[in-house]
Order: C-alpha cells, then structure tokens, then sequence
C-alpha cells in the first residue's frame, strides 16, 4: 500500500456538498429541473441546416493574412 495513503481523508468541499445533500434533498431534482430547462432542448433541423450552409471554410494556415 502507498505509505502516504490516506483511505479515511475527505476534504471540506466534499464534506460540505454531503451536508448540502442531505440538508436539501430536493437539491439535485431542482438541479435537473434546471438544466432541463436550459441545455436539454430539441435541435432544430432547419437551423441546423442552415448553420452547415453558411459555414466558411477555415484558411490552411490562420493566422497569415489574404494577399
């Protein structure tokens, strides 16, 4: 085993995160709820279409500029 090793360590953050958790169990469903409501959306295929059409192809080498 490594000497240095310390099994039953947990730090202040994971502490205080247990804590929050079972002070508020309803935290991780308001969470969800949350990024639900912001992240978990349809893509919409004609936008996306659209976004492939007016894609600019990128120069071989970025950063010299247009003669």
């Amino acid at each position: 085993m490594f000497p240095f090793a310390r099994p039953h360590y947990t730090s202040d953050t994971t502490q205080f995160l247990a804590k929050l958790k079972v002070e508020r169990p309803e935290l991780e469903a308001e969470q969800r709820q949350g990024r639900a409501l912001l992240w978990d959306t349809g893509m919409d295929a004609q936008f996306q279409a659209q976004a492939q059409a007016a894609r600019v192809a990128q120069q071989p080498y970025v950063y010299q500029t247009k003669a």
